[in-house]
Formats: C-alpha cells, sequence, structure tokens
C-alpha cells in the first residue's frame, strides 16, 4: 500500500510540474522560424514504423528520442544502429548509433550521435549562378547523453543533454538542448502504460562566421572594406508528447498493442498520432500508424511533406544462455508526398 501510494505521489509531482510549464500549442505561422529543426527527425526503425505513435511504452536506446524514461529498461547493453534514407530520391541519408549501459540496480547511461549526410552541392554565387567554382558538403549533426532510472517497478524517469551542430563551408551554429521523460506502467500484467516528455529546451542558436561577410567599396576607387552581417537567433523547436498504451496479452504467444501520442508543437501544428503492434513469441513484430494533424489528409492544405499512413516490422532472434540476449533487424516506412516515402532499417543487440 505504502509504495502504490508513493508511486501516486511521484506521478502527481511531475504531473503538476509538466502543467506548470508554459503551454506550448500548435503555431503555423511560426513554421519555418525554428533552428535546429533536424531534432524534429525520429532517426530510429523501430518506433517510426508507427510513428512515434509508443511514446509512453517505448523503450531501449530508442527513447532517447521520443521519450527518455524508456531508456531505462535496458537489461544490460544495448547497442543500435539506424541508416535512414530520410525522403527517398532527395539524396539525404541519416546514420544514427546509439549505446545503452546499464550502472547499479536501476540506473541506465546512454550515449546516441545522429549525422546527416547531403552529398556535394555546387557553390553558387550571384555572377556564376551555375556554378562551375567547386562544391562543399552542409553538416548536421547531434549528439546526446542521457541519464535514465526505474524509481519502482511502475515509475521510469530520464534525462538527456543533447549537442547541436549546422554548418556549411564559411557558416557553423551550435547549441544545447535538454530532453525529460517519465513513464508509468500499471495494470494486473503491467499492460497499461502512460507517458509524458519534454524537449528541444535550450537556448536559441544564431549562425557565424567568413560567409556573414561583404567586401566592397564605399564609392569607385576607395580602400575595401568589409561589412560583416549578423544572423538573427532562432529559437529550438520545443515540443511537449503525451502518450498512452494498452498491451492485450491474447495468450504468451500473442499480444496487441494499442497507442496513442499528442504531440503539442511550438512551431506547427499540432499532431496526434495513433498505432498498433501485434508480436508474435516476442520474435516478430508487425505495426502501422497514422499521423493527423489539420489538413493533411487534404493536397491543397497540407503543409506537411508526411501524409498520414507508417508500417514496420521488427525481427528478433535470441541467443545465448537462456536466451536471454538478442539480435534484432527494424524496419520502418512513412509516406511523403513529395518524394517516395521515408525507409529506416537497423540493426540493434540486446545482451
Amino acid at each position: 500500500m505504502k509504495r502504490m501510494m508513493d508511486n501516486k505521489a511521484v506521478v502527481t509531482a511531475v504531473l503538476a510540474a509538466m502543467i506548470g510549464l508554459p503551454a506550448l500549442a500548435g503555431n503555423p505561422d511560426r513554421a519555418g522560424s525554428a533552428g535546429g529543426t533536424q531534432l524534429l527527425i525520429n532517426p530510429w526503425a523501430r518506433s517510426s514504423g508507427w510513428g512515434l505513435a509508443n511514446t509512453a511504452s517505448l523503450r531501449g536506446v530508442e527513447g532517447m528520442y521520443g521519450n527518455v524514461a524508456g531508456l531505462s529498461r535496458v537489461n544490460k547493453t544495448e547497442i543500435l544502429f539506424t541508416n535512414t534514407q530520410w525522403l527517398s530520391g532527395s539524396g539525404v541519408k541519416i546514420n544514427s548509433v546509439g549505446v545503452g549501459q546499464k550502472v547499479g540496480a536501476s540506473g541506465v547511461i546512454g550515449i546516441t550521435a545522429t549525422v546527416m549526410s547531403f552529398g556535394e552541392l555546387e557553390v553558387t554565387t550571384y555572377d556564376n549562378p551555375e556554378g562551375g567554382r567547386g562544391a562543399f558538403k552542409p553538416n548536421m549533426a547531434n549528439i546526446g547523453l542521457a541519464y535514465s532510472k526505474s524509481f519502482s517497478s511502475s515509475i521510469h524517469g530520464g534525462i538527456l543533454v543533447r549537442s547541436i551542430s549546422e554548418s556549411i563551408a564559411n557558416v557553423r551554429a551550435s547549441g544545447f538542448a535538454f530532453d525529460a521523460g517519465i513513464q508509468y506502467v500499471t495494470g494486473p500484467k503491467d499492460n497499461v502504460h502512460f507517458g509524458i516528455a519534454l524537449k528541444n529546451v535550450g537556448p536559441a542558436m544564431q549562425f557565424s562566421g567568413d560567409g556573414l561577410s561583404v567586401q566592397g567599396m564605399l564609392v569607385q576607387g576607395s580602400d575595401q572594406l568589409t561589412l560583416e552581417q549578423r544572423s538573427a537567433r532562432a529559437e529550438l523547436p520545443s515540443l511537449l508528447n503525451i502518450g498512452l498504451a494498452y498491451d492485450y496479452h491474447i495468450n504468451d504467444m500473442h499480444r496487441v498493442t494499442f497507442a496513442g501520442t499528442f504531440i503539442s508543437n511550438s512551431f506547427t501544428k499540432d499532431q496526434g498520432i495513433v498505432g498498433v503492434e501485434y508480436a508474435f513469441r516476442k520474435m516478430l513484430h508487425l505495426r502501422g500508424g497514422f499521423l493527423y494533424e489539420k489538413g493533411i489528409t487534404s493536397d491543397s492544405e497540407r503543409t506537411s511533406v508526411f501524409t498520414g499512413p507508417s508500417a514496420g516490422l521488427s525481427v528478433d532472434l535470441p541467443f545465448g544462455p537462456e536466451k536471454k540476449n538478442s539480435f534484432a533487424i527494424d524496419y520502418g516506412y512513412r509516406t511523403t508526398n513529395p518524394f517516395s516515402g521515408v525507409h529506416s532499417i537497423g540493426i540493434r543487440i540486446s545482451i
């Protein structure tokens, strides 16, 4: 009884703290003005397969994107690598790696890195609009360090700090952001999940570098002067995730999970995501989801490249003593218009 009261007290305190935060409401008028928008891209295949509907039940290394509280579910060591063909046909690729390591009886420390590759782009100028003066490679990357802990069998929480960098040949910007999340598990078979996560909270980013400088003469024949321009500061795309999930155990071999997440964005439209996952013997997982935001079903009103549906599958192969270790292959797909969707494939090792 005392444990149940302690659990309720912790959840109540966290919810009260979240309610006390400044309201985050979708604001389409601010779309495109945020900095560090790479933070809105889910780099992992398993959770992408149902559009991140599983915020409440997310577990393992992937929690470092959706809800860092899920990192606490790492049993001992988990290593994950994912390659994403972002907007297939655009030539943009995303490589992500994450590691989670158990420390102590109930804590997990994790590190994750995501790098976006755009290929080479031609250098163009006012006098050479067709290029021919060489090429440059834009770079976007972020690295996160997280700590998550299971306070009891029902309450899990975590915090993450992430460094952000964006650059071209002569202009760059850097910053950092914080994530925090909590998950609460209840029910006769721990089959009811609730989760809440606050993401991308940090100071504004600002670009600087020689690319913002211009050389010229005030009047013909005068000395050449250098004018350095200052870029505007851009706030990070902070958001709040609230999720619910329910596991329906048909028997020991079959499970169906229903999940939903509401995303309150500070710079774009609010979103609602629903998804379902079927698991057979904890080895084969099939999942699908649908993301909704205002106007997404109409080509004339839609302001997102995503059209809603997503799907994915995972194959988990146990190995080792008592089959407690596993090797998994994850695949996720999200429909887009234009381009040919987002394809993610990942490899996961849990020991």
